[in-house]
């Protein structure tokens, strides 16, 4: 099935455009907002041929395609979008208001008891994963250009003296020289409020001439509290602006809008997230560092085991900022190739599936998704594999676990963000360790499955 075929029949199967409210998607996954999710036939859209699976989270129905192919199926689902009329002759979203104030069809109950289950907590740490996950392209090139440089430098230390070379370390020290510039604009964007003055305040608590300031015998130092103190006052600058906004007469909100927020965010920013921000930071960054060189192995058999179950949760999203301060204040994340070690135990599972497997279409699901599995992309198999078949699923966190105690123990960190599996490899500072700990994983993985078992599934007749 080509990529259109696909996106057609997505489109048909979760209701047309009179359901769909907005679509996007990200490196595997084609994102949808429905008016009625129960409108989505589910297992019709699972048995469509290039689907891996399907995902309701919280208010999005995601459909797992893999990587390269989500991105071509959304610009054919773009496509009939654009070109499809609503069949009420309307935007799906006013029409849909309009069903709804002429009869009662049970939609108002079905979106207050998704938006009870949308707990803040969750829907926090959604927004907070939104400000990083942009950058996160960044952070696997100048991770990954970092290691290989690493890695160069350990064979010719001459190589340091190299104009040619310096100017690629430059490079991959871009992400960290405007990591809070980024953060600060993204994160203003996330909450309602200009990016720009986002950026601006983050520019404030970076600035290095604040190193030439005493304020009552207080030296101010650039860039302290990090990433955390960045997010605060990007945050509180957002809600300030739209709060100025209300208030200020329109006429004079042009220019006064973004003095007031610049004058009383930076200030407050100074004075007060810094030092915050800073006690926190050093919280984070000690709390990680401990909990990997005081429970080491132990530490690390737990983390690894139980992300998988954390990331079906959504809460993997609270490590987004976490490891982003890890990057910022150490040059390298510890916790990434602990976690990184659940994806390698999917790879030893499904290895398992496929070797005792009898069905054919399973087998081709294997084949086709394990490649990207051990490029660090773990979707497919998850979906696709071990979750459906349940005990698998068992096996692949055991294979984790026995991986993270490996990377734990040696205290193996990475400089990337945003990548695992074996690609995460370049960017670590011990890359046999880490080697050997994502092998052990595999091995962990396939034993436990093999020893666990799974009901093959019937192949279905044609």
């Amino acid at each position: 099935m080509n990529y259109k075929d696909i996106a057609q029949n997505i489109y048909y199967l979760v209701g047309e455009k009179d359901n769909i409210v907005s679509f996007t998607h990200c490196m595997t996954r084609l994102r949808l907002k429905l008016n009625n999710y129960d409108k989505a036939d589910k297992e019709a859209i699972k048995n469509i041929t290039g689907v891996m699976g399907t995902n309701l989270n919280e208010d999005e129905f995601q459909i797992i395609l893999g990587p390269g192919r989500a991105d071509n199926v959304y610009g054919e689902f773009a496509n009939i979008m654009n070109n499809t009329t609503s069949r009420n002759g309307e935007g799906s979203v006013q029409a849909e208001k309009k069903k709804k104030a002429a009869i009662g069809d049970g939609k108002e109950l079905h979106a207050q008891i998704r938006a009870k289950n949308a707990t803040p907590f969750k829907l926090m740490t959604k927004r907070i994963a939104n400000i990083f996950i942009p950058m996160i392209p960044g952070f696997i090139a100048c991770g990954l250009l970092t290691g290989i440089l690493g890695i160069s430098f350990k064979i010719n230390p001459e190589l340091t003296s190299w104009p040619i070379i310096q100017l690629l370390t430059v490079m991959s020290n871009a992400i960290f020289f405007g990591l809070n510039i980024l953060v600060g604009h993204n994160a203003a964007k996330e909450f309602g409020g200009s990016p720009t003055m986002g950026a601006i305040l983050a520019i404030v608590l970076s600035h290095p001439n604040l190193a030439n300031i005493n304020l009552m015998g207080t030296e101010l130092v650039p860039g302290r509290g990090g990433i955390i103190a960045v997010l605060m006052v990007a945050i509180m600058g957002a809600y300030l602006e739209n709060f100025l906004k209300r208030v200020i007469p329109e006429m004079f909100s042009l220019f006064l809008t973004p003095l007031l927020v610049l004058l009383i965010g930076g200030t407050v920013a100074i004075f007060l997230l810094q030092p915050v921000g800073q006690v926190i930071a050093e919280f984070i960054g000690n709390a990680a560092t401990a909990a990997i060189q005081h429970g080491g192995m132990v530490t690390g058999f737990i983390l690894g085991g139980i992300w998988l179950p954390l990331v079906m949760l959504g809460v993997h999203q609270t490590m987004t900022p976490i490891h982003a301060q890890l990057l910022s204040e150490y040059g390298v994340t510890i916790l990434l190739p602990v976690l990184a070690m659940a994806g390698a135990g999917q790879i030893g599972a499904s290895i398992a599936v496929y070797v005792k497997t009898k069905n054919n279409f399973l087998k081709k699901t294997i084949l086709s998704a394990l490649p990207v599995g051990i490029m660090g992309i773990g979707e497919p198999l998850i979906y696709g594999v071990t979750l459906p078949l349940g005990k698998p699923f068992i096996g692949a966190c055991i294979g984790g676990a026995f991986g993270g105690a490996v990377q734990a123990t040696f205290m193996v960190g990475a400089s990337a963000m945003g990548i695992s599996g074996l690609p995460l490899a370049a960017t670590t500072n011990n890359i046999p360790v880490y080697l050997i700990g994502l092998i052990i994983a595999y091995i962990a993985g396939f034993t436990a499955t093999w020893l666990i078992g799974f009901d093959d599934p019937e192949e279905e007749s044609d």
